[in-house]
Protein backbone atom coordinates (compact mmCIF):
# COMPACT_ATOMS: atom_id res chain seq x y z
CA UNK A 1 0.00 0.00 0.00
CA UNK A 2 1.49 3.43 -0.82
CA UNK A 3 2.07 5.68 1.49
CA UNK A 4 -0.44 8.27 0.18
CA UNK A 5 -2.95 6.00 0.69
CA UNK A 6 -2.26 5.29 4.36
CA UNK A 7 -1.80 9.31 5.26
CA UNK A 8 -5.15 9.55 3.35
CA UNK A 9 -6.83 6.77 5.93
CA UNK A 10 -5.13 7.78 9.05
CA UNK A 11 -6.71 11.71 8.55
CA UNK A 12 -10.10 10.13 7.56
CA UNK A 13 -9.97 8.26 11.07
CA UNK A 14 -8.97 10.84 12.68
CA UNK A 15 -12.44 12.76 11.65
CA UNK A 16 -14.68 9.64 11.00
CA UNK A 17 -17.27 9.15 13.62
CA UNK A 18 -19.31 6.04 14.38
CA UNK A 19 -21.40 4.68 11.09
CA UNK A 20 -23.68 2.25 12.51
CA UNK A 21 -25.56 1.90 15.78
CA UNK A 22 -24.04 0.97 18.60
CA UNK A 23 -23.50 -2.45 19.49
CA UNK A 24 -26.01 -4.59 20.84
CA UNK A 25 -28.90 -2.03 20.12
CA UNK A 26 -30.72 -4.42 17.72
CA UNK A 27 -32.48 -5.48 20.79
CA UNK A 28 -36.39 -4.14 21.05
CA UNK A 29 -36.27 -1.79 18.22
CA UNK A 30 -38.57 -0.51 15.45
CA UNK A 31 -37.08 -0.08 12.08
CA UNK A 32 -36.89 4.20 11.04
CA UNK A 33 -39.59 5.33 9.25
CA UNK A 34 -41.87 2.11 9.90
CA UNK A 35 -42.40 2.72 13.59
CA UNK A 36 -42.50 -1.37 14.05
CA UNK A 37 -40.23 -3.74 14.93
CA UNK A 38 -38.18 -5.74 11.85
CA UNK A 39 -39.51 -9.05 13.07
CA UNK A 40 -43.62 -8.13 12.49
CA UNK A 41 -43.16 -6.43 8.77
CA UNK A 42 -40.68 -8.73 7.33
CA UNK A 43 -39.76 -12.25 6.37
CA UNK A 44 -36.92 -13.39 3.68
CA UNK A 45 -37.74 -14.33 0.42
CA UNK A 46 -36.75 -18.06 1.41
CA UNK A 47 -39.03 -19.75 -0.53
CA UNK A 48 -38.00 -18.03 -3.89
CA UNK A 49 -34.24 -18.61 -3.14
CA UNK A 50 -34.54 -21.74 -2.60
CA UNK A 51 -36.81 -22.78 -5.59
CA UNK A 52 -33.95 -19.79 -7.47
CA UNK A 53 -31.11 -22.70 -5.49
CA UNK A 54 -32.71 -25.40 -6.91
CA UNK A 55 -32.29 -23.69 -10.47
CA UNK A 56 -28.51 -23.41 -10.25
CA UNK A 57 -25.70 -25.41 -11.14
CA UNK A 58 -23.51 -25.73 -7.88
CA UNK A 59 -24.01 -26.24 -4.51
CA UNK A 60 -25.69 -23.50 -2.30
CA UNK A 61 -26.58 -22.96 1.23
CA UNK A 62 -27.93 -19.90 3.17
CA UNK A 63 -28.57 -18.31 6.10
CA UNK A 64 -30.31 -15.28 7.10
CA UNK A 65 -30.84 -13.64 11.21
CA UNK A 66 -32.19 -11.11 12.95
CA UNK A 67 -32.26 -10.27 16.10
CA UNK A 68 -35.52 -13.05 17.45
CA UNK A 69 -35.39 -15.66 13.89
CA UNK A 70 -33.67 -17.63 12.14
CA UNK A 71 -34.27 -18.99 8.77
CA UNK A 72 -31.78 -21.44 6.23
CA UNK A 73 -31.50 -23.65 3.61
CA UNK A 74 -28.71 -25.94 4.39
CA UNK A 75 -27.62 -23.62 6.89
CA UNK A 76 -25.18 -26.58 8.74
CA UNK A 77 -23.15 -27.77 5.45
CA UNK A 78 -19.43 -27.26 6.02
CA UNK A 79 -17.61 -25.35 3.24
CA UNK A 80 -14.56 -24.35 2.69
CA UNK A 81 -13.98 -20.78 3.90
CA UNK A 82 -11.81 -18.93 0.97
CA UNK A 83 -11.76 -15.50 1.78
CA UNK A 84 -14.86 -14.96 3.99
CA UNK A 85 -12.68 -15.94 6.63
CA UNK A 86 -10.42 -12.80 6.11
CA UNK A 87 -13.49 -11.13 8.80
CA UNK A 88 -12.71 -13.53 11.46
CA UNK A 89 -8.92 -12.61 10.47
CA UNK A 90 -9.64 -9.33 11.17
CA UNK A 91 -11.84 -9.14 14.44
CA UNK A 92 -8.95 -11.43 15.63
CA UNK A 93 -6.21 -8.97 15.44
CA UNK A 94 -7.80 -6.07 16.40
CA UNK A 95 -8.47 -8.10 19.44
CA UNK A 96 -5.12 -9.02 20.13
CA UNK A 97 -3.84 -8.02 23.91
CA UNK A 98 -0.92 -6.01 21.70
CA UNK A 99 -3.64 -4.11 19.39
CA UNK A 100 -6.90 -3.85 21.33
CA UNK A 101 -6.55 -1.11 23.31
CA UNK A 102 -3.92 0.92 21.70
CA UNK A 103 -3.98 3.79 18.32
CA UNK A 104 -3.84 1.87 15.25
CA UNK A 105 -1.28 2.54 12.71
CA UNK A 106 0.42 2.48 9.21
CA UNK A 107 1.49 -0.99 9.66
CA UNK A 108 -1.59 -2.00 10.85
CA UNK A 109 -3.46 -0.13 8.08
CA UNK A 110 -1.30 -1.58 5.48
CA UNK A 111 -2.35 -4.99 6.92
CA UNK A 112 -5.99 -4.94 7.51
CA UNK A 113 -6.83 -2.54 4.39
CA UNK A 114 -5.88 -4.63 1.59
CA UNK A 115 -7.09 -7.78 3.62
CA UNK A 116 -10.84 -6.46 3.41
CA UNK A 117 -11.17 -3.78 1.33
CA UNK A 118 -8.91 -6.04 -2.01
CA UNK A 119 -9.12 -8.97 -0.41
CA UNK A 120 -5.80 -9.34 -0.44
CA UNK A 121 -4.03 -12.55 0.15
CA UNK A 122 -0.80 -12.06 1.49
CA UNK A 123 -1.95 -9.48 3.53
CA UNK A 124 -4.59 -12.35 5.24
CA UNK A 125 -1.66 -14.70 5.33
CA UNK A 126 0.69 -11.88 7.09
CA UNK A 127 -2.29 -11.42 9.77
CA UNK A 128 -3.05 -15.09 10.19
CA UNK A 129 0.67 -15.67 10.98
CA UNK A 130 0.35 -13.39 13.53
CA UNK A 131 -3.25 -14.09 15.40
CA UNK A 132 -2.73 -17.96 14.71
CA UNK A 133 -5.46 -20.64 15.34
CA UNK A 134 -6.04 -20.13 18.41
CA UNK A 135 -7.43 -16.20 18.31
CA UNK A 136 -9.82 -17.77 14.79
CA UNK A 137 -10.76 -20.75 17.67
CA UNK A 138 -11.11 -18.51 20.60
CA UNK A 139 -13.36 -15.68 18.03
CA UNK A 140 -15.48 -19.34 16.68
CA UNK A 141 -16.31 -19.75 20.75
CA UNK A 142 -17.20 -16.27 21.73
CA UNK A 143 -19.25 -16.21 18.70
CA UNK A 144 -20.91 -19.83 19.40
CA UNK A 145 -19.55 -21.15 15.77
CA UNK A 146 -20.90 -24.56 16.19
CA UNK A 147 -19.16 -25.93 13.02
CA UNK A 148 -15.72 -24.27 12.70
CA UNK A 149 -12.38 -25.71 12.28
CA UNK A 150 -9.33 -24.04 11.43
CA UNK A 151 -6.51 -25.43 8.86
CA UNK A 152 -2.89 -25.18 7.81
CA UNK A 153 -4.51 -23.27 4.63
CA UNK A 154 -6.61 -20.37 5.98
CA UNK A 155 -8.47 -20.55 2.44
CA UNK A 156 -10.22 -23.83 3.46
CA UNK A 157 -10.56 -23.19 7.37
CA UNK A 158 -14.48 -24.85 7.50
CA UNK A 159 -17.19 -23.03 8.33
CA UNK A 160 -21.23 -22.48 7.72
CA UNK A 161 -23.66 -20.24 6.86
CA UNK A 162 -25.28 -20.58 10.00
CA UNK A 163 -21.98 -20.01 11.65
CA UNK A 164 -20.99 -16.74 9.63
CA UNK A 165 -24.59 -15.30 11.02
CA UNK A 166 -23.87 -15.54 14.37
CA UNK A 167 -20.90 -14.18 13.53
CA UNK A 168 -21.65 -10.65 11.38
CA UNK A 169 -25.16 -9.97 13.33
CA UNK A 170 -23.08 -8.49 15.82
CA UNK A 171 -19.62 -8.71 14.60
CA UNK A 172 -19.01 -5.39 15.97
CA UNK A 173 -19.47 -6.52 19.61
CA UNK A 174 -16.70 -8.87 18.79
CA UNK A 175 -13.89 -6.19 18.11
CA UNK A 176 -12.31 -4.74 20.75
CA UNK A 177 -14.28 -1.41 22.08
CA UNK A 178 -11.98 0.96 20.56
CA UNK A 179 -11.65 -0.43 17.26
CA UNK A 180 -15.74 -1.41 16.64
CA UNK A 181 -16.11 1.08 14.25
CA UNK A 182 -12.78 0.82 12.47
CA UNK A 183 -13.99 -2.82 11.53
CA UNK A 184 -17.17 -1.59 10.06
CA UNK A 185 -15.54 0.86 7.86
CA UNK A 186 -13.44 -1.49 6.38
CA UNK A 187 -16.23 -3.82 5.45
CA UNK A 188 -18.24 -1.39 4.10
CA UNK A 189 -15.95 -0.33 1.84
CA UNK A 190 -15.09 -3.16 -0.25
CA UNK A 191 -13.54 -1.83 -3.17
CA UNK A 192 -16.06 -1.18 -6.28
CA UNK A 193 -14.63 -3.95 -9.18
CA UNK A 194 -15.24 -6.54 -6.02
CA UNK A 195 -19.10 -5.52 -5.05
CA UNK A 196 -21.03 -7.60 -7.21
CA UNK A 197 -23.86 -9.94 -5.70
CA UNK A 198 -25.06 -8.61 -2.96
CA UNK A 199 -23.37 -5.50 -3.47
CA UNK A 200 -25.43 -4.98 -6.30
CA UNK A 201 -28.93 -5.74 -4.82
CA UNK A 202 -28.78 -4.24 -1.04
CA UNK A 203 -31.79 -2.73 -0.44
CA UNK A 204 -31.41 1.34 -0.36
CA UNK A 205 -31.36 3.07 3.30
CA UNK A 206 -30.08 -0.12 4.69
CA UNK A 207 -25.76 0.58 6.07
CA UNK A 208 -24.03 -2.68 3.66
CA UNK A 209 -21.23 -4.20 5.69
CA UNK A 210 -19.72 -7.62 4.02
CA UNK A 211 -17.15 -9.83 3.09
CA UNK A 212 -16.89 -12.24 0.28
CA UNK A 213 -14.05 -15.19 -0.93
CA UNK A 214 -14.31 -16.64 -4.31
CA UNK A 215 -11.55 -19.16 -4.76
CA UNK A 216 -9.09 -17.43 -6.66
CA UNK A 217 -11.84 -16.54 -9.44
CA UNK A 218 -12.13 -20.11 -10.67
CA UNK A 219 -15.50 -20.93 -9.88
CA UNK A 220 -15.03 -24.04 -7.08
CA UNK A 221 -16.41 -21.41 -4.57
CA UNK A 222 -17.85 -17.53 -4.30
CA UNK A 223 -19.36 -17.00 -0.91
CA UNK A 224 -20.62 -13.68 0.96
CA UNK A 225 -21.66 -13.02 3.88
CA UNK A 226 -23.41 -9.81 4.77
CA UNK A 227 -24.63 -7.03 7.69
CA UNK A 228 -27.21 -4.93 6.59
CA UNK A 229 -28.19 -2.34 9.28
CA UNK A 230 -30.98 0.83 9.35
CA UNK A 231 -30.62 2.03 12.83
CA UNK A 232 -30.92 -0.13 15.29
CA UNK A 233 -32.63 -2.93 13.39
CA UNK A 234 -30.40 -5.59 11.67
CA UNK A 235 -30.03 -8.60 8.84
CA UNK A 236 -27.42 -10.83 8.70
CA UNK A 237 -27.51 -13.60 5.77
CA UNK A 238 -24.67 -15.52 4.37
CA UNK A 239 -24.83 -17.68 0.84
CA UNK A 240 -22.32 -20.26 0.25
CA UNK A 241 -21.85 -21.43 -2.98
CA UNK A 242 -19.35 -24.25 -4.29
CA UNK A 243 -18.94 -26.06 -7.98
CA UNK A 244 -20.52 -23.10 -10.00
CA UNK A 245 -18.22 -23.78 -12.85
CA UNK A 246 -16.89 -20.15 -13.60
CA UNK A 247 -16.70 -16.73 -11.17
CA UNK A 248 -18.94 -15.30 -13.31
CA UNK A 249 -21.96 -17.80 -13.08
CA UNK A 250 -21.10 -18.01 -9.16
CA UNK A 251 -21.52 -13.65 -9.41
CA UNK A 252 -24.67 -14.54 -11.10
CA UNK A 253 -26.34 -16.86 -8.09
CA UNK A 254 -24.70 -14.83 -5.53
CA UNK A 255 -26.78 -11.60 -6.70
CA UNK A 256 -29.94 -13.85 -7.21
CA UNK A 257 -29.78 -15.07 -4.24
CA UNK A 258 -29.06 -12.09 -2.21
CA UNK A 259 -31.59 -10.03 -4.22
CA UNK A 260 -34.80 -13.23 -3.33
CA UNK A 261 -33.81 -13.02 0.52
CA UNK A 262 -33.62 -9.28 1.12
CA UNK A 263 -36.99 -8.08 -1.22
CA UNK A 264 -39.04 -6.34 0.63
CA UNK A 265 -36.40 -5.27 3.09
CA UNK A 266 -38.83 -2.55 4.39
CA UNK A 267 -37.30 1.28 4.22
CA UNK A 268 -39.79 4.30 4.39
CA UNK A 269 -38.27 7.95 3.85
CA UNK A 270 -38.69 9.79 7.35
CA UNK A 271 -41.53 12.51 7.15
CA UNK A 272 -39.89 15.97 6.74
CA UNK A 273 -40.90 18.50 9.45
CA UNK A 274 -42.41 21.57 7.89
Amino acid sequence: MSRTRITGVIAAIAGLSAIAAPAGAARMCTVPGTGKPLDRIWRPGTAAAIAYARSRGGDISFAVRTAHRFYGYRPDHVVPSASVVKAMLMVAYLDLPSVRNRTLGGGDFSLLIPMITESDNNAATAVRNIVGDGALQALAARAHMTNFATNAIWGLTQITARDQTKLFLHIDDLVAAAHRWYALHLLATIVPYERWGVGQVAPRGWKLYFKGGWGLGTGAVDHQVALLVRGCARVSVAVMTLGDGTHAYGKETLRGMFARLLRGLPWRAPRRRS
